[in-house]
């Protein structure tokens, strides 16, 4: 039985009853530190401007805005209000950015000015979107309006809409509670990095991903101090850490290998970092991270539909060094391996990743088909194959999903083919992943032009420009090749297994390098 709060405004309230004076959050952004009775005022402050604008209990907001100190104030005050937040990658253009906006049913947009711009110059808004500011005003209102009562929140109330990529389709809305968030920040100081007052914690993510969002919720519980970095860069990264007196952060993606590309330094050992938690802890290289950076690393495993489900404890650490092991179930989860007939598989065979138990997403939004198509008997199926030992733990080993894992970003192959084919001269477009030995996926797309539009045919190069002007840089291919047919399965969808098989490496088709270039700032910023 949990012993915090149940709720993130009681959570915040409590926290800054507790340690008042200590410093909650550091922004490389913004006006440097906030204590944890400041980080309750001003929340409390931003959540009181927004009522009075007109933000009532089951609205949705949307936030577009960089790593600084007025996102997860933000967050906060949406949820005080009575609210949900709907985070937006400020890497997204007009498509991605106004698919979330329209499909959340977002009442209001807070942004920077550059992305309001970018909004009012939009050749179309979603129709429920009531009014936008820029966040100097609303934090100036905030500042000079008197508080009006705020409503009561309750463990059920929606705090977040998050968007994530799924296997079809455009990215889905996951509806995440105020329960949900407690169990995350709590799986994590029970059984993992276990946090106190003493803590500095560290996040280098983007504070529209949930990651950053959980490691606010385990500072507001444990007392540690979290530091949120502008973006993640490699070669500065452990200055950063040693800067800041970093006890304990969370990577994911390519982090770790962009990492060990950068030569050593002095920062990288003389640090106090006591543990890293990582998901995808590359397992030819764990010895090698955790030699060179000398801290212990260790495997955890979750998902934005589920929270966190498994983690790799000290007592297990030794063993699974350099395995793959991903862990086992924290206390308020289920783990099974399961078969396409929904029956767990033999102890040491491949199944399907299924999660149940408590603090999990509340369904999709407005999508109950893809909720019920995510379940199976109570469990999420994660779409990640596992295998489990005899004592428990259980084994990465690959991915159903039609996705592509691009450094530390999903991206769905269905969304970018969705860019691709709204040009006129394309019929058809197909995304695999491809090897990369810096961020492990790379996306390869084949093109079948449209036969009777020669005309409007683009070169490869133009094609490229325009879906760069519709979808986040990051999802944007890097390998193009032109086909004159693709492999069709009997129920006429593009058989992908062929292509992956046909697939050589290095990968055929045009090289746009530069789309490389330009997704650092999404997965590891220039050095």
């Amino acid at each position: 039985m949990s012993s915090f709060p149940a709720t993130i405004p009681e959570l915040t309230a409590e926290a800054a009853h507790r340690w008042p004076d200590r410093p909650a959050i550091t922004c490389e952004l913004g006006n440097g530190a906030i204590t944890f009775s400041e980080l309750e005022r001003r929340s409390t402050a931003i959540a009181g401007a927004l009522v009075k604008r007109g933000v009532k209990t089951g609205d949705v907001v949307a936030v577009m805005l960089p790593n600084r100190l007025e996102f997860p104030l933000l967050w906060l005050a949406i949820i005080k209000a009575g609210a949900a937040m709907a985070p937006v990658n400020v890497r997204y253009r007009d498509s991605d950015r106004n698919h979330i906006l329209s499909h959340s049913g977002a009442v209001a947009f807070i942004a920077e000015d550059d992305n309001l711009r970018t909004l009012a110059g939009a050749r179309s808004l979603p129709p429920g979107l009531a009014w936008s500011a820029d966040i100097e005003t609303l934090v100036n209102e905030a500042a000079h309006t008197s508080q009006p009562e705020l409503p009561l929140v309750m463990a059920h109330t929606t705090a977040n809409i998050q968007y994530t990529s799924g296997t079809t389709g455009m990215p889905k809305g996951c509806v995440l509670s105020n329960n949900y968030w407690i169990r995350f920040g709590e799986c994590f100081l029970r059984t993992g990095p276990r946090l106190t007052p003493e803590d500095r914690v560290l996040t280098a993510q983007p504070f529209s991903y949930a990651d950053p969002q959980w490691n606010v919720i385990a500072a507001l519980q444990s007392g540690a101090s979290l530091t949120i970095l502008e973006k993640f860069s490699p070669s500065r990264f452990w200055q950063q850490v040693c800067e800041s007196q970093t006890t304990f952060f969370y990577c994911l993606g390519a982090m770790p290998s962009l990492m060990l590309q950068v030569p050593p330094s002095s920062f990288e050992r003389d640090h106090k970092v006591r543990q890293v938690l990582c998901s995808g802890i590359p397992r030819d290289r764990h010895k090698e991270l955790e030699s060179r950076f000398a801290c212990p690393w260790f495997e955890a495993f979750g998902t934005t539909e589920t929270g966190g489900d498994l983690i790799v404890g000290p007592e297990d650490h030794d063993a699974a060094l350099g395995t793959g092991a991903i862990g086992k179930p924290v206390p308020t989860k289920e783990a099974r391996a399961l078969g396409a007939d929904g029956r767990p598989v033999k102890q040491g065979e491949v199944g399907q990743l299924a999660i149940r138990g408590l603090g999990m997403m509340d369904g999709y939004h407005n999508d109950p088909a893809a909720t019920a198509n995510a379940f199976m008997a109570g469990f999420y199926m994660t779409g990640d194959l596992v295998r489990q030992d005899n004592a428990g733990v259980f084994y990465y080993v690959g991915r159903t999903k039609d996705m592509i894992r691009r450094g530390g970003e999903n991206i769905a192959a269905a969304e970018v083919e969705a860019a691709i084919e709204s040009h006129p001269g394309v019929a058809l477009a197909a995304c695999i992943p491809v090897p990369d030995d810096i961020r492990g996926e790379e996306v390869k797309v084949f093109i079948l032009f449209k036969k009777s539009a020669k005309r409007q045919q683009p070169s490869m190069g133009e094609l490229h420009e325009f879906v760069s002007q519709r979808i986040a840089r990051f999802k944007v291919p890097r390998y193009w090749e032109e086909v004159e047919a693709l492999p069709m399965t009997p129920s006429e969808r593009v058989e992908k297994a062929t292509l992956r098989a046909n697939e050589p490496t290095p990968p055929r088709g045009e090289d746009f390098a530069d789309t490389a270039q330009m997704t650092k700032s999404a997965t590891a910023p220039e050095k």
